[in-house]
């Protein structure tokens, strides 16, 4: 809603730099979206890797064990059963890495939208300042004209507000109050 009111005090401008930021900001936060997915995958993929080592390591020590005579011995269990605990550990530490990674990410995306928001509001605040400044100047400049002085003192003559500033009075009390 761009008439000649909003062009001429500016506000369609501040509107319109609010809404540009906000779409600056939906933008950063889907790229803070598309982060925190990509290192989920990534944190999946090492999981994985992980376990794939893991299930070699434990081979190899197996065999090591085997080779040495001490498969059923209880130290080699022992050893086998602390080693396989410390990978599962590895493992969820992995996972749990990557969890937190992707929520800080998905905390900066909400951070983004808000912040998007925010300046959205802060461009209809400026315009609306803006429609307000903007009606003062006219009033003033109307009153110091002597526009609005009519038969009956301070009324102006019918029309001549719709004259002077392309709309009605309640028109521009709407504009005026709201911004809208």
């Amino acid at each position: 809603m761009s008439g000649i009111f909003e062009t001429l005090s500016g506000a369609g401008g501040l509107r319109a730099e609010g809404k540009s930021a906000q779409n600056i900001a939906n933008f950063n936060a889907a790229v803070a979206l598309q982060e925190a997915e990509a290192l989920r995958a990534r944190a999946g993929f090492a999981q994985k890797r992980q376990a794939k080592r893991a299930a070699e390591i434990k081979s190899a020590l197996t065999a090591k064990f085997g080779a040495a005579g001490g498969v059923g011995s209880p130290v080699a269990l022992d050893l086998a059963a602390e080693q396989a605990a410390e990978l599962e550990l590895e493992n969820l530490l992995i996972g749990f890495e990557g969890e937190v990674l992707a929520g800080q990410a998905e905390s900066q995306a909400e951070l983004d939208r808000l912040a998007g928001k925010i300046a959205q509001q802060r461009g209809k605040s400026a315009a609306r300042a803006a429609n307000v400044q903007f009606g003062m100047q006219l009033a003033t400049l109307g009153i110091g004209t002597g526009l609005f002085k009519g038969a009956k003192g301070t009324v102006a003559p019918a029309g001549t507000f719709k004259a002077t500033t392309g709309m009605s009075q309640t028109q521009f009390g709407r504009k005026f109050l709201t911004g809208f």
